[in-house]
């Protein structure tokens, strides 16, 4: 009975000192609240996504992207020069926004089921579409001729190597860094096509020794990358509502154009 007696008595004392002390969940600091308090936004963009993110003659970066990174800044902190760029390529651009280099990322980013497991998206301000791109005098006219033909280029990390990889896994695919190394091995020979989304591959149309093929092989939703993490919630919803009042009242077409 003793030994009864003091077993409850260990079994209160444990429970009243750990009900005692109340666990404190740590505060979560909003992205939105650091961006504002910092006064000023950081954007991981390409510069070699031409009509998206380049430079232009002078160096500067333009493009669709960066236009809509300015429009976020505008929308977030009421003044869209109050942005700072850091150039990202296909296989950096996730680990530059999770290591917090960057606040988000507006990179000709593809929001697909397999990112989103590491980061966020905002809704989609672009659909694209996968293509094929071969030397103008070349008699390839399909994906499926290409496979066969000899390497297909594509950039390393991106949607386009997946899918390439997953649905010809018998072809010979080699890898660039960027688009214009792609680009350069298409016209060097060291390839027969580059597959990537089609509004990259139109930046390069201008030269009339490569064709851009007319079909289009899937469809590729462009996203404003984010953190996933709850700190970003508040910057999503900004986010999100920007794009969606950009879409409704004509912002976004006007930019494309």
């Amino acid at each position: 009975m003793l030994k009864k007696i003091i077993c409850c008595l260990i079994f209160l004392i444990f429970l009243t000192t750990g009900c005692g002390k109340k666990q404190t969940e740590p505060e979560i600091i909003s992205d939105l609240d650091v961006i504002r308090d910092r006064n000023e936004l950081i954007v991981g963009v390409r510069e070699d996504t031409k009509p998206f993110g380049y430079r232009d003659k002078d160096g500067n970066l333009q493009g669709i992207d960066i236009e809509l990174a300015k429009e976020i800044a505008q929308y977030i902190l009421d003044d869209k020069n109050k942005v700072k760029f850091v150039t990202v390529n296909a296989g950096n651009r996730i680990e530059k926004l999770n290591s917090k280099e960057v606040d988000i990322l507006v990179a000709t980013m593809t929001i697909t089921s397999q990112r989103l497991r590491v980061v966020d998206f905002s809704q989609a301000y672009y659909v694209a579409g996968q293509a094929l791109m071969v030397r103008a005098k070349s008699d390839i006219t399909s994906l499926n001729q290409a496979v066969l033909y000899g390497p297909m280029i594509v950039v390393f990390g991106t949607t386009a190597e997946k899918a390439l990889r997953d649905t010809y896994p018998a072809a010979k695919i080699i890898g660039a860094k960027t688009y214009q190394e792609a680009y350069e091995m298409l016209k060097s020979g060291k390839g027969d096509g580059i597959v990537a989304d089609d509004t990259i591959l139109m930046g390069f149309t201008g030269d009339k020794s490569v064709k851009l093929l007319p079909k289009r092989y899937s469809a590729e939703p462009y996203g404003v990358a984010m953190r996933q993490d709850a700190s970003s919630d508040d910057l999503k919803i900004a986010i999100d509502e920007l794009i969606g009042n950009m879409a409704t009242d004509g912002k976004l077409k006007k930019l494309y154009k």
